[in-house]
């Protein structure tokens, strides 16, 4: 057994010396070649290599070979394994990032992550070795390895405390992503199909690099502990007291600021529900005008009366006679629906009821209704007030409007008013002003960022239940590595038989169990399918499903 080579720069530069430098794992736990540098040398012994600088300089040869001697004296007697020996690769800058553990081409379409970990001794490293031997060959997962710091221990009663406070902290996170993801969706309402687009991780980048977007899967892929904001100098303790602050105050904001923003909604969509319909239902303050009606009359009055469009001929023949004191050719059609035209017609106030009685029994509905100016003018400026905060405090761009899609004022029954060519249709004004205005509003800029803030806490909260967990499971002193892997689509039930077979020296009661599910793992209340030999955490990145 070769001795364990502590934790070091790796000769790829990447940081990984603990597996880099085993000459046991460095088959499969391999660093990639830096971008730019030369295929590997090829030793030719230790004497070529030896005076291989110098021969390039023609001041010394090696042992048998003269020198001068060119390709025609190939002849000549020559040492074992002399040779020119290739020059090392200039050093590239470190990469920012943990390499991949296996050599395959990462899949961009699966969101479903295992975060294990298992002691970090020789015969663990060849284990893990083994299972990604495994996991390889048979196409069952891309491994990538999960770099966490060392933190300050403290006591087992902590750590204890910890794990039980990390498992309720990690659900809660996930919630509040999901409930933050879900936020995002309603808010944008018509671009709703771009909402995957806008959660996104780009709360760690430096001011520089805002501009570039890094999805979910490249972030805990290419994961790194934000010494930071974290500081792992600090206590756990501390650490995850920060975390925990940290979610409480963005859930508090969250639910503060969608209240508002439904509170908002609801206003307006009472209003827009008012706009719709047929003309029985709907409000008609932005179909009438003052001119259409007879106001500050002691005797006569103006009513509004809803008539069948097969029924037109008949209303203009009958309308003077379905009661006395009619006032002649007084009617006037104003606006009209699929269903039937709303016409107007003057009349002695005393002959109301005698009126809406014969109207009755002809079918055509007087509808009830009294010109009131500044109730209108109430109505349409809180209309435009709601519609205009919700357009410039929460709305998103109106990208799918611009391709044709619909907003929900476009699926109400059309009204068109008549004798008023300069009048738009209802809702046509909203419609373009929205049409206009592009950008994201506060609300949906807030969500975003910390979406990012949250997601990048949860997976950090992840990092440290693998470091407890694999502490309180392994011992001191910390010693262990972690892996992330990435099953393939439908090989998770092969994926998890591999990685009991490797790690079934880890717990053999565990492993048991797990073949056997009437077995007991004693002293632990867990679920026996929820407990494995190794360190195990699952992550699901279907935040929209």
């Amino acid at each position: 057994m070769l001795p364990r080579i502590p934790p070091g720069p790796s000769p790829c530069g990447q940081g990984f010396g603990d597996l880099c430098q085993d000459p046991k794992a460095a088959s499969h736990f391999r660093c990639p070649p830096a971008a730019g540098a030369g295929p590997p040398a090829r030793p030719r012994g230790r004497r070529a290599a030896r005076y291989a600088n110098t021969r390039r300089a023609g001041t010394v040869s090696p042992p048998g070979l003269k020198r001068g001697a060119g390709r025609g004296a190939a002849q000549q007697p020559r040492s074992p394994g002399a040779g020119r020996a290739r020059p090392p690769a200039r050093p590239q800058p470190r990469p920012r990032g943990p390499a991949p553990v296996t050599g395959e081409k990462k899949p961009g379409s699966m969101s479903e992550f295992w975060l294990i970990s298992a002691p970090g001794d020789k015969e663990n490293l060849q284990a893990l070795e083994r299972m990604n031997t495994v996991t390889s060959k048979s196409n069952l997962s891309y491994n990538t390895k999960f770099m966490i710091p060392d933190f300050k221990v403290g006591t087992l009663d902590s750590l204890v405390g910890l794990s039980d406070e990390l498992g309720k902290l990690d659900a809660f996170a996930e919630s509040l992503i999901r409930r933050m993801a879900q936020s995002v969706v309603e808010v944008m309402e018509d671009a709703k199909g771009m909402a995957q687009e806008n959660l996104l991780a780009n709360g760690g980048l430096k001011e520089k690099m805002k501009c570039l977007k890094i999805d979910l899967t490249s972030f805990v892929t290419h994961f790194e502990w934000d010494m930071a904001k974290y500081p792992a100098k600090q206590p756990l303790v501390s650490v995850v007291d920060t975390v925990a602050k940290q979610l409480a105050q963005i859930e508090t904001d969250l639910k503060s600021r969608m209240a508002s923003y439904n509170t908002l909604k609801t206003n307006l969509e009472n209003l827009e529900r008012k706009s719709m319909g047929n003309l029985f239902t709907r409000t008609l303050s932005d179909i009438v005008s003052k001119e259409d009606f007879v106001l500050d009359s002691e005797y006569l009055i103006t009513l509004l009366v809803i008539v069948p469009k097969q029924s037109y001929t008949q209303w203009q023949k009958t309308y003077e006679s379905l009661s006395d004191m009619v006032v002649p050719r007084s009617t006037k059609l104003i606006a009209e629906d699929n269903e039937g035209g709303l016409f107007t017609v003057t009349l002695f106030r005393k002959v109301i009821d005698d009126f809406k009685t014969k109207a009755k029994e002809n079918k055509f509905t007087v509808r009830e209704y009294y010109y009131d100016e500044k109730e209108i003018k109430r109505e349409r400026e809180e209309m435009s007030r709601l519609l205009s905060d919700k357009k410039q405090q929460y709305q998103t761009s109106c990208v799918a409007l611009k391709k044709g899609s619909s907003t929900f004022r476009d699926h109400k029954v059309k009204v068109t008013p008549l004798g008023s060519p300069d009048r738009p249709a209802a809702g046509q004004s909203d419609r373009e002003r929205e049409s206009e205005g592009e950008g994201e509003g506060p609300l949906l800029r807030w969500l975003k960022v910390n979406f990012s803030e949250t997601f990048i806490a949860w997976i950090h909260i992840k990092a440290l239940r693998v470091f407890v967990e694999s502490v309180l499971r392994y011992g001191l002193p910390v010693n262990f590595q972690a892996v992330l892997l990435q099953p393939k689509k439908s090989s998770a039930k092969r994926l998890r038989e591999v990685l009991n077979s490797v790690f079934r020296h880890l717990d053999q009661v565990a492993a048991a169990s797990i073949l056997d599910a009437s077995v007991e793992i004693p002293g632990l209340q867990l679920n026996n399918q929820d407990y494995f030999p190794y360190v195990y955490f699952h992550l699901d990145l279907s935040l929209l499903d």
